[in-house]
């Protein structure tokens, strides 16, 4: 059986406010010639169809046109919500919708029911687990306690239990939406972390032939039979060195895995140049990125003059300027970005802490509380939308 493996489509963002609305209608495109170029069994897609939980209305027409097109090729896709859909509107409508062929797995509650195809070698079950908010779903799912693990473990029990009931040698695939051990983050996917571990174990997939994972927006191989295919586009200067892609997997006789990358079209290359400006604007080994996106990080002791309609005249599409000047003391002189990048809304928090007691560090206690904090404002924000009660 041949699948195509896709996620992270986050229809409706924008790229440093330029709007991606006809890059991504060109990977629906792709998409749909990609399914019938290679004669596609099935489309998987693991979550973050939308990038946020009420979606404009183009992003929302452009959903609507890429499930006709599949529908009408008779190619099934199963499709699960992720941390940055709203599950109960991405699952309006899901009943009549399969109908067409369109699988729309929203709730945690069915994780252990699947969409059973067939080819000539026997039964394949697609399992698809939505994103699960360890707060939400812990009762529902049975789950030891509140966290991803455990919630994701919980999930995969159901899965094997209903695999282990079905005939013999029938093969299963699980899409999930998570941050497994071992992948690689980018700037541009919203933390999902719960008391400050997010990542799951790579083993808790263990049963099934091939998970196909969404969340992180870079394509990668945590091991064969459990890989992401990142987003078709890039999200963030992060991901200017992301090869665009999807997986095409063949599913064997007997589970074996094979997997190619289908490359996803560019609408813009991403470049993330450094330097002084007047290097940047005269450096001959920049003429290759004069029609690609920039993020320009300039290290000049004295900000210039202008610096933005300067770098457009040779860049036109600058979309992001930094400043890091050269010998500059690492001291209270680093922006505010600066000093916040990379760290979490936990570790802020403590170092606020510290601050207004000039030094003293939050104690294990008051971080505690911090933690359930944080927790307590995410969980209440998508126990709004799902219409749950979140529970700890």
């Amino acid at each position: 059986m041949r699948l195509l493996h896709t996620s992270d489509w986050h229809l409706g963002r924008s790229f440093h406010r330029v709007n991606l609305l006809d890059a991504q209608a060109v990977f629906i495109d792709h998409l749909v010639e990609t399914v019938r170029t290679h004669e596609v069994d099935a489309v998987l897609v693991a979550g973050d169809v939308y990038d946020r939980a009420v979606p404009p209305l183009p992003a929302v027409e452009l959903y609507d046109r890429a499930l006709h097109r599949l529908a009408e090729l008779g190619v099934p896709t199963v499709m699960i919500s992720g941390n940055h859909d709203s599950a109960r509107r991405l699952g309006v409508g899901a009943g009549l919708i399969g109908r067409a062929g369109i699988h729309l797995r929203t709730d945690p509650a069915g994780c252990a029911e699947p969409v059973v195809l067939a080819d000539a070698h026997g039964d394949v079950a697609l399992y698809g687990l939505p994103y699960l908010e360890p707060a939400l779903v812990k009762d529902t799912l049975g789950a030891a306690k509140v966290s991803h693990e455990a919630v994701l473990g919980a999930a995969m029990d159901r899965v094997r239990a209903d695999l282990a009931a079905r005939p013999a040698g029938t093969r299963s695939v699980v899409l999930a939406h998570a941050f497994v051990t071992g992948g690689q983050a980018s700037d541009s996917e919203r933390d999902i972390a719960v008391g400050g571990v997010e990542a799951v174990p790579a083993e808790v997939f263990d049963g099934v032939d091939y998970a196909a994972l969404g969340h992180l927006h870079g394509c990668q191989t945590i091991n064969e039979r459990v890989r992401y295919s990142g987003s078709p586009l890039a999200y963030s200067f992060s991901e200017a060195a992301h090869r665009k892609s999807m997986w095409l997997v063949e599913l064997g006789a007997a589970g074996e895995i094979t997997a190619e990358r289908i490359d996803t079209p560019v609408p813009r290359p991403l470049a993330r140049l450094r330097g002084r400006l007047d290097a940047l604007l005269a450096d001959a080994a920049h003429a290759a990125h004069e029609d690609s996106w920039i993020e320009a990080t300039l290290t000049d002791p004295v900000r210039p003059d202008d610096p933005m309609a300067r770098l457009a005249a040779r860049f036109p599409h600058v979309l992001s300027l930094a400043f890091d000047p050269e010998g500059r003391e690492e001291d209270g002189a680093a922006t505010y970005a600066q000093r916040l990048k990379g760290r979490t809304d936990q570790e802020i928090a403590e170092d606020f802490v510290a601050h207004v007691r000039g030094g003293g560090r939050a104690d294990e206690a008051e971080r505690a509380v911090l933690r359930a904090a944080f927790e307590d404002v995410r969980t209440a924000a998508a126990a709004a939308d799902s219409g749950q009660e979140a529970r700890r």
